[in-house]
């Protein structure tokens, strides 16, 4: 699944994934998926679920990768659950739009509880927020027409 190839730059999300990032505390991985938190939580609860493969961004995707974005939704929810969390209604998952991503390797977003983001990650991750892109609204675009356009 290869979306990139010859890349000449350094990606710390590949060097998490290949597990040579050592100050970088595993949730959960599998051969495909690495989950982890993020470094700048902006909730109580805040990871991100990247491809162990590089993936540029959300719109690097097309139709085949609606089932990766599904196994990492699956991946988040369990984590979440493994956390303690079991309000699934009241979490957050989704990617950054580019230019709006710090990281170009593809990284979903799970924060929870959705109920006690700050009003700067709502900004950030809430619904209002035009360069967050939800789980559910990616698929959408993935099944009807291809990568998000915004």
């Amino acid at each position: 699944m290869r979306m990139e190839s010859n890349r000449s730059s350094y990606c710390v999300f590949c060097s998490i994934a290949n597990g040579t990032e050592p100050t970088t505390e595993i949730l959960s991985q599998n051969d495909e998926l690495v989950c982890f938190r993020d470094v700048k939580p902006g909730a109580p609860h805040h990871y991100l679920v990247i491809p162990r493969e590089h993936v540029g961004n959300c719109k690097s995707l097309r139709k085949e990768h609606i089932q990766l974005v599904l196994r990492m939704e699956e991946m988040a929810k369990a984590v979440l659950q493994m956390k303690g969390i079991s309000d699934l209604q009241d979490i957050r998952l989704g990617f950054h739009m580019p230019p709006f991503s710090s990281v170009p390797h593809l990284h979903l977003h799970v924060l929870a509880p959705a109920t006690q983001l700050s009003s700067r990650s709502l900004r950030f991750y809430g619904p209002q927020s035009f360069w967050f892109l939800t789980v559910e609204n990616l698929l959408k675009h993935l099944r009807e027409a291809g990568p998000p356009c915004y």
